[in-house]
């Protein structure tokens, strides 16, 4: 181990190295402050001056909103597989007990004899064996970082709970209630540039919700080349997310399938089944968590939402509805979110009870 150069390491924003130095520095004028080091941006390392590191990691956090991410830096060790592996195993032995779990996670900056999997392996393998304690890479007790510029590697074991997780272990997966969803949406027909941007919109919407199906329903005789431009433009829009689902999502996506049917025949056909409108006419979303919840988490049934579009659902479609539903009161939603806004609310009432 070297005599430890700095004391922190902060990760901010990209362009934002100089306005973080500079924070710093207001906190701690005695600091040693460099922004980029080595030209890495996003970076700022710090030796504290005339306040103790940890008091100094405590005002960073408070004060420099900038600062994404803050780490104590326990260690400094040449970046080489074997110093870096008995260094930590020492500091192990010190911070994570028999009966906890950790994670490495190692970020490598420059070029390198061996990558950031090499380093998770070779140091998980030497915090293990010098403490016994397991290995969990979702949700680890302690998390060994190494944070590796150029020739040095910096080592911090800091607690699991520094972690922002998308999906920790006590949300729930809203994609079981959307799965059993359809949406059924009254095309947008009005000027071309209109249901372009409509269609898009409602298209992207589904997808990202992941729902069922989407059912495109008019009512009686529509324009042809107008309800063909609104199809054609929601499943652009249906399958835009779709490609960006699918490069950053860790499951494959569920693509929505699309398809039409007139809305009265589409009531008569599902009318065992779970029908829900939403429209301004109804009770308030909040006052009906116990009849949604009957309707929508008890039933074994399809669970069916209707939408309106510059018309609104037609009103002898109520006296088939199971409920009509308003979710802002006094405001009228546009038809491009009507249907996340209608998913979104439904989610939110009903989440606590998954």
């Amino acid at each position: 181990m070297m005599e430890k150069p700095y004391d922190i390491l902060i990760k901010t924003r990209l362009g934002f190295e100089k306005i973080v130095a500079n924070r710093v520095r207001e906190i701690d004028g005695e600091a040693i402050v460099i922004p980029s080091p080595k030209g890495f941006k996003g970076l700022v390392l710090v030796k504290a001056g005339s306040m103790d590191p940890y008091d100094l990691v405590r005002r960073i956090l408070d004060e420099v909103v900038e600062a994404d991410k803050v780490i104590p830096i326990d260690s400094v060790v040449e970046a080489r597989l074997d110093a870096m592996a008995e260094e930590v195993a020492r500091l192990a032995r010190e911070r994570i007990g028999s009966n906890e779990s950790f994670a490495v996670r190692t970020t490598r900056r420059g070029r390198h004899s061996f990558t950031s999997i090499d380093v998770n392996v070779v140091v998980g393998d030497a915090v293990r064996k010098a403490t016994g304690a397991s290995v969990n890479l979702r949700y680890p007790d302690k998390i060994v970082l190494v944070e590796i510029i150029a020739d040095k590697a910096l080592l911090s074991i800091q607690p699991g709970s520094i972690e922002w997780h998308k999906m920790s272990p006590e949300k729930k997966d809203l994609r079981r209630l959307f799965s059993r969803i359809t949406v059924v949406q009254m095309p947008y027909l009005g000027p071309r540039e209109s249901i372009i941007a409509m269609g898009k919109r409602i298209g992207r919407e589904v997808q990202n919700f992941e729902v069922r199906e989407l059912v495109i329903a008019p009512i009686g005789l529509v324009d042809a080349v107008q309800l063909k431009l609104f199809i054609d433009s929601v499943l652009e829009g249906i399958e835009s997310r779709y490609e960006v689902q699918k490069k950053s999502y860790p499951h494959k996506p569920h693509k929505v399938p699309v398809y039409v049917m007139d809305l009265h025949q589409f009531v008569r056909e599902r009318g065992d089944e779970v029908l829900i409108v939403f429209e301004p006419e109804g009770r308030y979303i909040g006052e009906l968590v116990d009849e949604l919840y009957d309707k929508v988490l008890k039933t074994r049934k399809r669970v069916n939402l209707l939408f309106g579009s510059r018309e609104g659902i037609p009103l002898g479609v109520y006296r088939y509805a199971d409920l009509v539903v308003d979710i802002a009161p006094g405001i009228t939603l546009s038809t491009d979110y009507a249907a996340a806004a209608g998913l979104i609310a439904l989610a939110t009432v009903l989440y606590n009870r998954l």
